[in-house]
């Protein structure tokens, strides 16, 4: 999305229209799997290991000692707790959940931030957005008059000023870098689910109306260009589109419909594990844990080198 420059956007249309057969683009949003190791608490933490902390710290804490593990996992409760209350609520860890599995957006947005931040005040100004991004075609804009980059320069600089502005949830014209993260990666916040639905529309609505027909529907995932038949999948896709995507059976969909089709209502893994988590240590069983209750069942939330020679010790001597 926005993460690219925008001529690497450019470059990247230019081939996928080249391409035969057009491969279909991935529309529908779903959150990343939480771990795939199995959910057995009776045998091992190690699923909820990586779901509170993520799969490569979940690896950092395996080699720990059990008090520098705990001492750890006290920080982290501390960071959790939003409100500073003193207890942590499902909200807040599901809240916590989430980020550490898209770790690796916010990883992506420090890896450009100052490739933005041009005066280095540690907020992005949309000037300084567009100055970095649309900077050369704004000043030399003779040199794009005969150029077909001219309409997508044209087409996404008004598309990331209206993105910058949701983003911008104080209106001040300037990003911190949650701001600047859901700019960037809009599919990951729900403050930016309506954008990324009417950027959808715009993407696949070629004839204007508002509204993704069957074929328009069709035409983002494959090219009728090689004018041979169209491959099974394709018939079944037309069939979903019937099924499935136009809920109302007026042969199109609206924005609605284009939001139940990307964002559909999975199970919320993070929702559950953030249930999971509470009820396991709620030892007083007001549905919210203090940071003692965490830390007295610490081995679910994180791992240690106790946690692993504790599963060594009960291997039988075949599988050492």
């Amino acid at each position: 999305m926005a993460g690219f420059s925008l001529s690497c956007v450019v470059l990247l249309c230019a081939v996928v229209a080249q391409a035969k057969p057009t491969i279909r683009k991935e529309r529908v949003i779903r959150d990343p799997e939480l771990s795939r190791q199995a959910h057995e608490d009776n045998k091992s933490f190690q699923y909820d290991h990586e779901a509170f902390l993520g799969k490569d710290d979940a690896k950092t804490f395996d080699q720990l000692t059990p008090e520098e593990s705990r001492d750890r996992l006290g920080k982290i409760v501390d960071r959790i707790d939003g409100d500073g209350d003193g207890y942590i609520t499902t909200a807040e860890l599901k809240d916590w959940i989430k980020r550490v599995q898209k770790r690796y957006v916010y990883e992506n947005v420090a890896k450009v931030w100052t490739d933005y931040d041009l005066n280095k005040d540690n907020r992005i100004s949309w000037d300084e957005y567009k100055q970095a991004t649309y900077g050369y075609y704004l000043a030399n804009p003779e040199e794009f008059q005969d150029d077909k980059d001219q309409f997508s320069f044209k087409k996404m600089l008004p598309r990331d000023e209206r993105r910058f502005k949701a983003a911008d949830l104080n209106g001040d014209m300037a990003a911190d870098k949650e701001e600047f993260t859901s700019f960037l990666h809009p599919e990951e916040f729900d403050h930016m689910k309506d954008i990324v639905v009417q950027e959808t529309l715009e993407d696949i609505d070629k004839n204007g109306d508002g509204h993704v027909d069957e074929d328009e529907y069709i035409a983002d995932m494959f090219s009728h260009e090689d004018g041979g038949p169209e491959p099974d999948w394709v018939k079944t896709e037309r069939e979903q589109f019937s099924d499935f995507r136009d809920l109302n059976k007026d042969g199109k969909m609206d924005k609605d419909e284009i939001r139940h089709w990307i964002m559909p209502q999975d199970y919320d893994h993070a929702q559950a594990e953030a249930r999971h988590l509470v009820y396991e240590s709620d030892q007083d069983k007001d549905q919210k844990l203090t940071k003692e209750e965490i830390l007295e069942n610490w081995n679910m939330f994180v791992g240690s080198q106790a946690t692993n020679y504790g599963e060594d010790l009960t291997r039988s001597h075949d599988e050492l």
